[in-house]
């Protein structure tokens, strides 16, 4: 370890986050490898190790002889100031070096408010934060994850982005880069050809034309770059690699275990949901396969809990006889079973009486809105007695807490909806104290968090303005002062992150100028309550003369250019407007299962999704 770095960390909070060496984290040659990637993820130690995706795709890179993949995370305040007053540069975990002196540096977006943290880490490393500064062929900075199904706002300091899932597709790109630089080639030379690979959106080779109104006029490509990118998936995830252990942290982090994805995409079609969209076509691993890489994973690191992970685990088809599997070992092996993304409708009792051979806790559920009117505005498809009789099966069972999440601000939300939310909740307090089974000597517990609707790219929403913060306050005020029981707790999400995070969601490109200036002016960890500075930013808007309210408030007609329109997820843009204009009529779309709605997404994967 570096002498500067050893005299500071006794200076800093949980310098554990700062120190590598963790069990199965990945040592190699560093003159052995032609390629060195920095995965970056640009939230905290204890957010980035819970990620499953970094798990899977840092294993994937180190499968190659030829690469090794090293993690960073952005440091915290007290770490920062360390660093950049004993001149220590942002380094890789594994081995202590300077990302700067790597050949790709690579950044997970997940969230919109993490951008003023993807810039601080870049400038940590003491790289140039915009991509036109950077020159010669290394670094190449790239990104990936959900927030690229619009880049636009952060396109400036990127080299490249990948669309949708990686484990291919960034070794296709890695390929290349080995290529280029046994040639020597310029970084124009590797991204020209980069911008050919499948899945990968090279920014500098489009240009954006805007109209008088401030709209966007064109999004054009240059230098024979396609006029459409489509992302990439993976069609067998019985094949695919998935890691046999993961790196174990030393010190807690938010979701300390194994974690498995059990499918991918969403067989639901929630109008405001961009996860249910961006992820399609629907693919299932088999029960089989999933049971030993759990059982692999457990033993290779020790952890006695497993999360099985999806959009909606009770959608997966065979979720009964998966849980049968792993109930054979789990018990002997005092390894807990977490089944999180429970659906209303087919929380069943055979389900619930498998998840009584585990560790009990509470249950969560998603009703969305307090009214049947405002939930088939959103295509949720459940009903009020659907989740009453879920809470009833629940409580015979043993729970005695729900946890319910709702959002504020849905097109088309009255007072009434508002209002149903807190009714909706009462019902669920009643039927406990109603059902002749419930558990013995214990009060009922019911929360409601409620948070602020955000229009994403890809979803039948994605026209729709956003409720403005003065709208969102009223809500959250008139739902509190409603509430029709003590026994109901309701929290709420911060409105000021919640609307920043709808300005960055639809922005474009002009939006890079408003993030370089936030940064500068000390913004870090937006996403973070107490580090949140919303005056800054509300400064940044107007030193670059740009309005937020027109990214976040103004409904967008059908006809208008989207600064996403040139990046394809799967679902057809007639899709997303047929089921916008069913949501003003109340119009519900049945799932997958029942009837295919024709999104187009199975075009991705041959025609075939498994439903």
């Amino acid at each position: 370890m570096d002498r500067k770095l050893e005299r500071i960390l006794p200076l800093v909070q949980k310098p554990a986050r700062y120190t590598g060496g963790e069990l199965n984290s990945v040592i190699k040659d560093k003159n052995k490898v032609d390629i060195r990637f920095a995965f970056c993820f640009p939230d905290s130690y204890e957010i980035g190790m819970s990620h499953l995706g970094m798990k899977i795709l840092y294993s994937a890179a180190n499968e190659r002889d030829d690469t090794w993949c090293e993690r960073v995370f952005a440091p915290w305040d007290d770490m920062e100031e360390q660093m950049r007053r004993n001149n220590i540069p942002l380094y890789a975990l594994e081995s202590g070096d300077p990302i700067k002196d790597f050949d790709i540096i690579g950044f997970t977006l997940q969230y919109e408010l993490c951008y003023t943290n993807v810039l601080n880490m870049l400038d940590l490393a003491g790289l140039p934060v915009r991509a036109s500064d950077r020159k010669g062929l290394s670094p190449i900075v790239m990104g990936g994850g959900p927030c690229v199904c619009n880049p636009e706002p952060v396109a400036e300091f990127f080299d490249l982005f990948s669309l949708g899932e990686g484990e291919e597709v960034n070794s296709e790109i890695m390929d290349l880069y080995k290529e280029h630089k046994k040639r020597g080639s310029s970084k124009e030379e590797f991204l020209t050809d980069a911008a050919k690979i499948p899945g990968v959106y090279v920014p500098s080779l489009y240009k954006t034309e805007y109209n008088a109104d401030g709209t966007l006029k064109d999004i054009i490509p240059c230098e024979g770059a396609p006029e459409t990118v489509t992302k990439r998936i993976i069609s067998d995830l019985d094949k695919v690699f998935y890691p046999d252990n993961f790196v174990v942290p030393f010190i807690d982090v938010v979701h300390d275990r194994v974690t498995h994805e059990i499918f991918r995409g969403c067989i639901r079609g929630c109008r405001f949901c961009q996860a249910g969209f961006i992820y399609r076509p629907i693919r299932e691993k088999s029960p089989d396969v999933i049971n030993e890489q759990c059982k692999t994973l457990c033993k290779n690191t020790g952890y006695d809990e497993i999360s099985l992970c999806s959009l909606s685990s009770s959608d997966y088809t065979k979720i009964e006889e998966l849980l049968s599997k792993l109930l054979d070992w789990t018990g002997d092996e005092k390894v807990n079973i977490a089944l999180p993304s429970l659906r209303v409708d087919n929380f069943s009792e055979e389900l619930v009486k498998k998840l009584t051979g585990v560790r009990r806790s509470g249950l969560t559920f998603a009703p969305e809105a307090g009214t049947q009117r405002m939930r088939d505005v959103i295509n949720k498809n459940v009903t009020e007695e659907e989740l009453i009789e879920t809470a009833n099966i629940a409580f015979s069972n043993g729970y005695s807490a729900v946890k319910l999440y709702f959002m504020l601000g849905l097109p088309t939300e009255t007072d009434e909806d508002v209002e149903g939310i807190g009714l909706l909740a009462k019902k669920v307090v009643d039927a406990f104290y109603m059902n002749p089974d419930k558990p013995k000597g214990r009060g009922v517990n019911v929360g409601i968090s409620a948070s602020s609707f955000v229009p994403k790219p890809f979803t039948p929403f994605q026209w729709e303005p956003q409720a403005t913060p003065d709208e969102l306050a009223q809500k959250q005020e008139h739902l509190k002062n409603t509430l029709p029981s003590k026994k109901i707790n309701v929290s709420f999400h911060n409105i000021p992150t919640s609307f920043l995070e709808g300005v960055f969601a639809r922005g474009d490109r002009r939006l890079s100028d408003v993030i370089e200036c936030a940064w500068k002016k000390g913004c870090r960890f937006d996403g973070w309550g107490d580090k949140f500075m919303f005056d800054k930013w509300q400064e940044s808007f107007v030193d670059c003369g740009i309005s937020p309210e027109f990214y976040a408030n103004r409904r967008r007609e059908y006809d208008e250019k989207l600064p996403w329109d040139h990046l394809d997820f799967g679902v057809s843009k007639a899709f997303l407007m047929k089921e916008s204009k069913k949501s003003y009529n109340a119009e519900t779309t049945p799932h997958c299962r029942i009837k295919c709605a024709g999104c187009s997404a199975n075009k991705l994967n041959g025609g075939k999704c498994d439903v």
